[in-house]
């Protein structure tokens, strides 16, 4: 992780990862590190959602929140409110800034993908 390719090169595998998370569910950012293999990579998954608004193919930043269904991501978007009305759109209930039903809508995708 010290030269820029291969800190390019995680960013992209963890954008791939997040790229895959259904319309309607959310992961987190421990998650998606396990699924890209960095043991408690997390924060490193928050700082790539962070600078991720002009990569092209989109990511969908909104889908990744923290290990409590909390936006902690939010400041990281055009208002605070931004997170959450992306998320509502796609049908996902947030109140107090938590994802309502986490459990449910929790996607992992080292199950879900079989990674």
């Amino acid at each position: 992780m010290k030269d820029r390719n291969s800190k390019a090169d995680i960013y992209n595998a963890i954008y791939e990862i997040v790229r895959l998370c259904p319309k309607g569910r959310v992961t987190s950012y421990g998650a998606v590190a396990a699924a890209v293999g960095l043991k408690s990579g997390a924060r490193l998954v928050g700082y790539a959602m962070s600078v991720c608004k002009d990569i092209k193919p989109k990511v969908p930043a909104h889908r990744v929140v923290n290990s409590h269904g909390l936006l902690s991501g939010k400041h990281h978007f055009a208002t605070p409110e931004t997170m959450q009305l992306l998320l509502q759109k796609e049908g996902i209930q947030v109140h107090d800034d938590k994802v309502v039903d986490f459990g449910r809508l929790f996607w992992d995708p080292i199950k879900e993908l079989d990674v």
